[in-house]
Parts: C-alpha cells; sequence; structure tokens
C-alpha cells in the first residue's frame, strides 16, 4: 500500500525512468487526485506538470450513463452505439456538452491561472491518475488526447485490475502500472490515506511545478 499520492508518485515515477530529462516529454495528470501523483512524477522526471481534464457527457434524464466525454481542448468524444442506442438527438448532445463545456472551462481557469494548454503535437504524453477501477475516464481522456497530435501516448497509475491494464494496453503506445491489487476492491484501498484532493491543492502544485521546472531550466 502507498502512504498517500505522493508516495505513490514517487514510486511510480521510478518505473518511468527511462523518460527522465527527455524534452519532448510532458506529464499530464487527471485532476484532482492525479495531480498529487503528476506532480512527484514530473518532479522526478524533470518534465513539465499540467492537467487534461475529462467531463463525461451524460444521457439527458440518465446522467449516470455516459454518451461521450468533453475534454481540455474542447475535444468531444461520443460513444456512437449509445447515441444511436437511444436516438439522442444532436440538439440534446450540444445542450449537455455547453453545459459540461462550461463546467470544464471553468475548471481550466481555475487550475491554470490563465495559461493556455501547452501543444501536444509530436510529443510524448504521460497521462497520470492516482488508480483505475474501470478505467472509462482514462479512456475517454486517451481518445480526447489523441486528437491533440501527440507523438506518444503513455498510461501511468499506481493501482489498477490487470484486466484494465490490458485492455488500455491495446490502446495506448505504452502502460505503467505500478500494482495491480488481486482482488481489486478499489482505488482507495490501494493509500493509507486517501484525503480529497482540493481545487486548491492542485492549483498550489501546479504553481510549483512551474516554479521549479523554471529554477532547473535556469541552472543549467
Amino acid at each position: 500500500m502507498f502512504r498517500d499520492r505522493r508516495d505513490a508518485g514517487r514510486v511510480l515515477a521510478g518505473q518511468l525512468q527511462h523518460f527522465r530529462g527527455r524534452d519532448d516529454v510532458v506529464v499530464l495528470a487527471l485532476p484532482r487526485g492525479g495531480v498529487p501523483v503528476g506532480y512527484e512524477v514530473a518532479t522526478e522526471l524533470g518534465a513539465p506538470l499540467d492537467v487534461f481534464l475529462v467531463r463525461k457527457l451524460g444521457v439527458p434524464g440518465h446522467s449516470e450513463l455516459a454518451m461521450g466525454a468533453i475534454a481540455s481542448g474542447g475535444v468531444v468524444v461520443l460513444n456512437d452505439d449509445v447515441v444511436r442506442g437511444l436516438n439522442i438527438s444532436s440538439e440534446d448532445i450540444e445542450g449537455v456538452a455547453e453545459e459540461e463545456g462550461r463546467e470544464l472551462e471553468r475548471r481550466e481557469r481555475a487550475y491554470r491561472d490563465g495559461r493556455s494548454m501547452p501543444d501536444l503535437t509530436g510529443k510524448t504524453a504521460i497521462v497520470v491518475d492516482d488508480g483505475l477501477a474501470t478505467g472509462a475516464s482514462m479512456r475517454a481522456a486517451v481518445q480526447a488526447l489523441r486528437r491533440l497530435r501527440p507523438g506518444r501516448i503513455v498510461v501511468a497509475v499506481p493501482a489498477a485490475p490487470a484486466s484494465t491494464c490490458r485492455e488500455l494496453a491495446a490502446e495506448v503506445d505504452e502502460i505503467v502500472c505500478a500494482t495491480t491489487p488481486s482482488p481489486f476492491y478499489a482505488v482507495g484501498a490501494a493509500y493509507w490515506d486517501f484525503t480529497q484532493t482540493t481545487d486548491d491543492d492542485v492549483r498550489e502544485l501546479l504553481r510549483e511545478a512551474s516554479g521549479s521546472r523554471v529554477e532547473r531550466l535556469s541552472s543549467r
């Protein structure tokens, strides 16, 4: 078990050493719980840290059922089977996407302090979260991220079921699952301290990561 998310990030970074010191690597953390993990990974690898936000698009009247997702950069991914199977109109899709898009933009502003999404073209994007269960959010993030044309997509998490890791491995260039507990009960079960990460925590870690990277670059 990991002490907390920061501890998990340090362990995960140890399995990502082949990316250390490379200029083409960007660490993207899924807020909020993925940010403390991503902070440690980015610090150890000497890579920039940013967030990649994903919001589920729920079926109207059945919001727990996902018909797609919207992600950073305004990328929309739809589950065609659900859309066609439930005969969801384009107007309904647009309405939900606009609503979730406003919340995504609010979080983008809150977390980035006006900074724009980094250019990922040709870069190696390491997408980090504090763990995976079904992998649905990560899968949506990967589909959305692919449209921003990174050179490689790497998924890295401290804990996940072996089956989820195998499924995601077919969709990305590389996957690193530090631990695959069996049986897998929940992501939180892999941590002694799984206290909720706050918006303030996210902002502070992003500021610290940016400041530390500027110091490292200026000392070269």
